[in-house]
């Protein structure tokens, strides 16, 4: 499991607001065709 912010901090990539709200709707489309799970606000993992 790990957060946006957590995955920018490990990538190098920039943590400012805009940069992880872009991830984050990358991360929802990635939700919604199942290749990811959602188990908390904020918070996603590998669907298994």
């Amino acid at each position: 499991m790990f957060r946006v912010r957590d995955l920018h901090e490990h990538l190098g990539l920039p943590t400012d607001e805009p940069s992880i709200n872009v991830t984050r709707s990358r991360l929802g489309r990635l939700v919604r065709q199942g290749v990811l799970e959602q188990p908390g606000r904020g918070r996603y993992q590998k669907r298994t």
